[in-house]
């Protein structure tokens, strides 16, 4: 296996087993014995993992620890972005946490800030101006999904994602994660996004294809990921290979290695043996993963 991209990789999703074991037990607390995802939980039900793995991870020392070991695991990555939504760790002032993720990434891998679908603008209006004095953050992040209930939707982020632009951050944008196509043109057009997170419903569209194509976005793919939402039956049936004939510029990410239980060559392996994933296909999206990490600014 030739040297790896990962650029999306949640840090709250991807801490190892024994230091979730080892944490829990500091802590009081119990390892829920359903912490795992598992095919067609939906999306919802795995956000709700979080919510453990989160309550290990409030403080800075903590941060600090995952961020480095998910540096020292990759081994077989070279490009390499690790994200996370500081607001929800709250042990700590929300700069006291970013720096405690870029201390533990020493330069080894970009961190990039994420606002929450849902949450006020304010909250990544400010994670960008924190990211200002700290070259180690990359880029910004929405993730998540929308819900009905929700104030705010898709576009009331864009004053944040425009800001970030001006700044030279990179945008990335969880969108279509199973949801209309629709949201991936709204992430580009509004949102000036690079790249967009997942976009499974991007052949539902035509018109949208050829957006992505003329502005030149990546689609961060994420397999495994998307049979645990329910998105695919399996991996076999994720258009990846569909998405690099199209000359779309697709990149394979694990998403989270604890959650989903697998590592980004494993992740790598998995898509190489999609039906219609042929060597040269594979060898697109191991380039274009690389040629899409955010640079260091």
């Amino acid at each position: 296996m030739p040297a790896l991209a990962e650029l999306h990789l949640h840090l709250d999703g991807s801490l190892r087993p024994s230091t979730v074991a080892e944490l829990a037990a500091r802590f009081g607390r119990e390892v829920p014995a359903d912490l795992l995802f598992h095919a067609g939980m939906g999306l919802t039900e795995a956000l709700s993992r979080f919510a453990f793995t989160l309550s290990l991870l409030q403080h800075p020392p903590e941060v600090r620890r995952v961020a480095s070991e998910i540096c020292e695991d990759a081994r077989e990555v070279t490009a390499l972005e690790v994200r996370f939504a500081p607001q929800l760790h709250q042990g700590a002032s929300p700069e006291a946490i970013v720096d405690a993720a870029l201390e533990g990434l020493a330069g080894r891998a970009g961190l990039i800030l994420c606002g929450l679908y849902g949450e006020d603008p304010a909250i990544l209006e400010h994670h960008v101006e924190l990211a200002s004095t700290r070259p180690g953050v990359v880029a910004i992040d929405l993730a998540g999904g929308p819900a009905p209930a929700q104030a705010f939707r898709l576009s009331d982020y864009a004053r944040a994602f425009t800001r970030a632009r001006d700044l030279g951050l990179g945008r990335t944008v969880h969108a279509s994660e199973g949801r209309p196509p629709e949201e991936i043109r709204i992430a580009i057009e509004q949102l000036h996004a690079q790249r967009i997170g997942h976009g499974t419903t991007l052949l539902d569209d035509r018109a949208v294809v050829d957006l992505v194509l003329e502005r030149g976005v990546t689609i961060e793919a994420c397999p495994t990921s998307n049979v645990h939402t329910g998105i695919f039956r399996d991996v076999s049936a994720h258009p990846l290979p569909r998405w690099l004939e199209l000359g779309v510029q697709a990149c394979v990410n694990a998403d989270n290695t604890l959650l989903s239980d697998v590592n980004t060559a494993t992740e790598y392996e998995r898509a190489s043996r999609i039906p219609g994933m042929t060597p040269a296909l594979f060898a697109r999206a191991i380039a274009h993963g690389h040629a899409a990490r955010f640079p260091a600014r």
